[in-house]
């Protein structure tokens, strides 16, 4: 089955931390002729700034509309594999719109630590074959800590 992983570091400026949430990275589905359900079956999350013990807040949540932010072409983890059906867009000037309530994955982590989510057989996040749904994997830092980010998705067409 294909596999396919986005990641804020594909593309774009990362963008500095702040006491509010800010998109790592959306995967969504946007293509009104090819809509597919998207399962994500793992998740990563850090920082890559000079560690200190900051305290570091993520979340994943589902979206509607996709934000502001730079294209990321999905990577695929086969090369003899088709091209993608979700979109990536990462490193958000703008938040995409987060449905309210919609928390899938919270966790709080020191920042000198990383997060790694890996779902259990059957138990994916999907998203649904619907134009412009998708999820957000977001980071803030309650103590205002600056620096950057990085987040990584791993899914497949369901």
């Amino acid at each position: 089955m294909a596999g396919y992983a986005v990641s804020n570091l594909l593309a774009g400026t990362q963008q500095a931390m702040t006491t509010s949430f800010k998109t790592l990275v959306n995967l969504s589905v946007s293509n009104a002729t090819l809509l597919a359900r998207l399962a994500v079956y793992e998740f990563v999350v850090g920082t890559d700034g000079t560690a200190a013990d900051n305290a570091m807040v993520a979340d994943v949540s589902r979206t509607t509309a996709i934000g502001t932010g730079t294209s990321a072409t999905p990577t695929k983890l086969d090369p003899a594999d088709g091209t993608s059906l979700g979109v990536g867009t990462v490193n958000h000037t703008s938040e995409p719109t987060v449905t309210a309530a919609s928390s899938l994955w919270g966790m709080g982590f020191n920042q000198r630590a990383t997060m790694r989510w890996v779902a259990f057989p059957g138990q994916e996040l999907i998203i649904p074959a619907t134009d412009a749904n998708g999820l957000a994997l977001r980071l803030r830092s309650p103590q205002g800590y600056t620096g950057t980010g990085v987040g990584q998705i791993e899914y497949r067409h369901n």
